[in-house]
């Protein structure tokens, strides 16, 4: 599989590279599928440390349901409310594959774009003054 990412400046030459492309593997007999979408700036490294970083002061300093929660768990969370408060998909939570538990199949910061990261670290930020958690980044 081939990626192409066009802007306003190399658009024409990287079509030719994607026509070229499709031509080559059509030639073998196989079949092409363009997909055109936007391609939204993915979330920062720098905010990710920055919303692991929150996460980790939760989880030092808040227990949830009367259980400690590590990073990871806050992580997903926050993730989880956010994606609530902002009507955004949220996946679905389905049987684990043993039957013992049930697996939150939902949103990924990963995912996510710098803009929706922003929103997300501010949420996680507001949440935690809300609830007493000094942050100290």
């Amino acid at each position: 599989m081939t990626t192409f990412t066009l802007d306003a400046m190399n658009a024409r030459p990287t079509m030719v590279r994607v026509w070229n492309e499709v031509v080559r593997v059509t030639g073998m007999g196989k079949k092409v599928r363009v997909k055109v979408d936007e391609a939204a700036s993915r979330r920062s490294v720098e905010q990710s440390d920055k919303f692991h970083a929150i996460c980790y002061e939760i989880s030092q300093q808040r227990m949830w349901a009367g259980k400690h929660v590590d990073t990871e768990g806050w992580k997903r969370l926050l993730v989880d409310s956010y994606c609530r408060v902002t009507n955004k998909q949220q996946g679905q939570v389905v049987p684990s594959l043993d039957g013992a538990s049930v697996v939150n199949l939902g949103a990924q910061t990963r995912r996510m774009t710098v803009a929706e990261m922003s929103e997300l670290i501010e949420f996680a930020t507001s949440w935690a003054i809300e609830n007493g958690v000094e942050l100290h980044q």
